[in-house]
């Protein structure tokens, strides 16, 4: 998975098509991601009554968002002058980090 926690993204697919949201959790096993007031759901809990919460959505349905131009976008991997892999912006080619 090229996001992770912190990361700012656009949905693009689903009911909440559009929406943007820092990523709260990430499960890589399941290849899911929980992001902030997208996919809100309803549980019946004991004790609390109804919660509302956001459920996990697929990381394909999600797209992260460049610091730089502000728009969605693939991103790229890049070696630095140190040999660490580096994400990148394939719009505009910045780093993400």
């Amino acid at each position: 998975m090229r996001v992770k926690r912190g990361d700012t993204v656009q949905v693009i697919t689903g009911k909440d098509r559009g929406k943007r949201g820092k990523i709260v959790k990430s499960i890589p096993k399941e290849q899911r991601v929980v992001v902030e007031k997208v996919a809100m759901i309803k549980r019946h809990t004991k004790g609390q009554g109804i919660v509302t919460r956001e459920a996990p959505i697929h990381v394909s349905n999600v797209m992260i968002v460049c610091g730089h131009c502000k728009k969605p976008t693939r991103v790229g991997m890049t070696f630095t002058a140190e040999g660490k892999k580096q994400r990148t912006c394939k719009r505009c080619g910045k780093e993400l980090d």
